[in-house]
């Protein structure tokens, strides 16, 4: 086995790797863990542990794509066109309510929607720590 052998070997083992491919996609995204984990009602060590495992529960797995917006398929079979263009592409992904109502998510949107929500997590931090020093002084 050549040098060139090991390599394509080596990243077809990686792409079959969920854990690896979901870490990757989410870091693709701007995504942390954190915000990952309060969308799929876990603790952020949960998906710490899932981006480790080889194969990802089914279910799981398309409970983790529909909040990405991406598909399953990609997750398990993660290559950089694929990904790119499924990202890109894959704008209509729908998410079942209770009520039996749908809603479109575009990716770009969850995004924009997910920054936010770490943006103000990030100011209410913030004004904790203001009133905490603000107290200190006085």
């Amino acid at each position: 086995m050549n040098d060139k052998d090991y390599t394509r070997s080596t990243e077809t083992i990686e792409e079959n790797h969920q854990g690896r491919n979901l870490q990757r996609i989410r870091i693709y995204l701007g995504i942390k863990q954190e915000v990952l984990a309060s969308d799929l009602g876990i603790s952020q060590p949960q998906v710490s542990i899932i981006e480790q495992q080889g194969v990802i529960e089914v279910s799981l797995l398309e409970k983790i794509a529909t909040v990405l917006g991406v598909t399953p398929d990609l997750i398990k079979k993660f290559d950089v066109e694929r990904a790119i263009y499924n990202i890109n592409s894959y704008k209509d992904s729908t998410i079942q309510h209770g009520d039996n109502s749908t809603q479109n998510i575009h990716p770009l949107d969850k995004v924009v929607e997910l920054y936010e929500r770490l943006l103000q997590s990030e100011r209410e931090k913030l004004e904790l720590f203001i009133n905490q020093k603000k107290s200190v002084i006085n």
